[in-house]
């Protein structure tokens, strides 16, 4: 049998590969991440297009519904984040 105590003694080799430095990404990782930075930029901007055109449909159905309840001689309720007046001077404080 051979003597195997002298392999135990001795420290494994390391693997061995190119150096740090030398590894990227090259161009294929750039375009990548190029093109997923602007696929994120224009998926912003349609979401932000698409929140301010509900905002504005919400505010315009208010406006509205307030018109409707005066026409029928209700008292619209007013809510204070609201819009109280849209004239050039806007609303009259006393």
């Amino acid at each position: 049998m051979p003597d195997l105590r002298g392999l135990a003694a001795t420290p494994s080799p390391t693997p061995t590969g190119p150096p740090a430095e030398l590894v990227t990404p090259g161009i294929a990782g750039f375009v990548a991440i190029a093109v997923v930075a602007i696929v994120i930029v224009l998926l912003a901007i349609d979401m932000l297009r698409r929140i301010r055109r509900a905002q504005y449909r919400s505010d315009v159905n208010e406006m509205l519904d307030a018109e409707e309840a005066a026409a029928r001689g209700e008292v619209a309720p007013r809510d204070e984040e609201g819009p109280e007046d849209l004239t050039p001077g806007g609303p009259a404080r006393g």
